[in-house]
């Protein structure tokens, strides 16, 4: 993750530490042991599915969703760190630093139930997405979408545009960023709505829905702050 120390009195300014790297990882260390607390106290409940006798398979849904989600979340917090360092404007940065401290906390649980399973945090196979089945999975070769200038799933900002969103300034790079962050958010509800149906874990599920119900609201809020700006979602 990159960013610059030359806005580090604004971050403070607005009554939030410059160094607020460090709290994301403390807060998603401690949400994670909660949850594995959580998960071990109340092992049936939700959603009319009984929670699983054994941990998931590693090629489970829940296991996949864990995984890719993760990887699709940690993106999510790098954009949004960029960007406020790239602009002054106030809503852009409360919804930057909004979806950096609630991603980084989902991805401190998704990886908390992979310690808790026992299972690998990267995929035996390289690939993203299988657990969706059909044509939402893509692996590391040749045709896959890792070699769409890194953008490893659906929604995910290529190499190309990140670089764009680390150089924008001021209302450039507002726009960019809302506009990669709704396609992000478009590709994370996908697999969150997956993972709302096909997950066996009800803690789970519960929390792919959580992250479907605040992604459409983030998302209604970004074409509004877009359309202020003269712009659209892409």
């Amino acid at each position: 993750m990159t960013a610059s120390t030359d806005t580090a009195g604004s971050g403070e300014a607005a009554g939030r530490p410059a160094p607020v790297r460090l709290l994301f990882v403390g807060a998603a260390v401690l949400v994670a042991l909660a949850l594995t607390l959580w998960v071990l106290a109340t092992p049936g409940s939700g959603a009319g599915k009984p929670a699983p006798a054994e941990p998931p398979a590693v090629g489970s849904a829940d296991a996949g969703f864990a995984r890719d989600m993760a990887v699709h979340h940690q993106q999510a917090v790098e954009m949004s760190f960029v960007v406020r360092d790239r602009t002054d404007d106030e809503e852009v940065r409360r919804l930057a630093y909004d979806i950096a401290n609630t991603q980084a906390n989902q991805r401190g649980m998704l990886l908390g139930l992979l310690d808790l399973w026992g299972l690998p945090k990267v995929s035996p196979d390289g690939g993203y997405m299988a657990w969706m089945g059909g044509s939402h999975a893509h692996d590391h070769g040749d045709d896959g979408i890792a070699a769409k200038d890194g953008a490893l799933m659906p929604g995910m900002a290529t190499d190309t545009e990140l670089d764009r969103l680390r150089k924008a300034k001021g209302k450039d790079a507002e726009v960019l960023y809302l506009q990669l962050m709704t396609a992000h958010h478009m590709g994370g509800v996908d697999m969150a709505n997956a993972c709302a149906t096909q997950c066996e874990v009800p803690v789970e599920r519960r929390l792919a829905q959580g992250m479907v119900d605040a992604q459409e609201s983030e998302m209604r809020l970004m074409a509004d702050l877009l359309r202020a700006r003269g712009s659209s979602p892409r």
